[in-house]
């Protein structure tokens, strides 16, 4: 199966994802905390349920490796190819009211995230990979029926060429410490904007800013469909040594290092 025929496969399986997210979204939300501190809720369950059902009808023999499942003990063996899975990436954009929460799909092959498949149901914004040189966006409201890819409106994406002299810089809102800053301190920055959950990705991939830094920690299915997006538009997502970013870190607990995503190749 090639990404094509694999993200038109998962257009019905997101949308799912998103009605179920929805039906909390908004209103009082039961909220418990996890054995790292981070929140969930059962919005973020429901959607693991479906995204999970939904990779087993359409791929059956690639291991799933998913957020909630991960934090209950639940880790399949997994070989060179595998599905990471966040259900609800930005549970504290969600529990705030806030609409940058996304539902996050990748395939792994090899240590790279060779498909992503990122969806905002708040805003009914889809963002997914369709070759290896291909990432494309358009519109998907969650609660209405899925289309097929031939007939869901489309654009495709690209990064753009920075300027170094006026870089434009994309954010998390709440992990903004003072080792990001630092590291900004050597580039000339015109503009930080903020975003939640792996828009940030996706704002670089559609040629909107020039760089994402996260020094913090981050978990693998934060970033892989995200990294995919951008990968296929043009960009890219290296550690601090300049290393592309890898996937299947099972020795690590699935944890990232530190790294930086550009639109374009490093401008240092």
């Amino acid at each position: 199966m090639n990404q094509y025929e694999l993200a038109d496969r998962l257009l019905p399986v997101a949308l799912a994802a998103g009605k179920a997210i929805m039906r909390h979204y908004g209103g009082a939300v039961a909220v418990e905390q996890k054995t790292d501190a981070s929140p969930v809720t059962q919005a973020d369950r429901e959607a693991e349920a479906v995204i999970v059902e939904g990779l087993r009808a359409v791929a059956p023999d690639v291991p799933v490796i998913a957020e909630e499942a991960v934090s209950a003990g639940q880790v399949p063996q997994t070989g060179e190819r595998f599905f990471l899975v966040d259900p609800l990436d930005g549970t504290r954009e969600f529990i705030e009211g806030r609409d940058e929460f996304t539902v996050n799909i990748a395939l792994i092959e090899r240590g790279r995230p060779v498909f992503g498949l990122v969806y905002t149901p708040a805003r009914g914004r889809l963002y997914v990979t369709l070759g290896p040189d291909r990432a494309v966006r358009g519109m998907l409201e969650a609660g209405t029926a899925a289309p097929s890819l031939s007939s869901w409106p489309h654009e495709r994406i690209r990064t753009r060429v920075p300027d170094l002299s006026a870089l434009t810089v994309v954010a998390s809102r709440s992990h903004m410490n003072e080792a990001t800053e630092d590291y900004l301190a050597a580039f000339s920055i015109a503009h930080i904007a903020h975003a939640g959950s792996s828009l940030k990705f996706c704002v670089l991939a559609e040629g909107a800013a020039d760089l994402y830094p996260r020094l913090g920690r981050t978990m693998e299915w934060d970033t892989a469909a995200g990294h995919g997006v951008l990968s296929a538009a043009g960009g890219v997502v290296l550690d601090l040594a300049g290393t592309p970013l890898i996937y299947g870190k099972r020795a690590d607990g699935f944890a990232n290092p530190p790294f930086v995503a550009w639109g374009r190749a490093p401008a240092s």
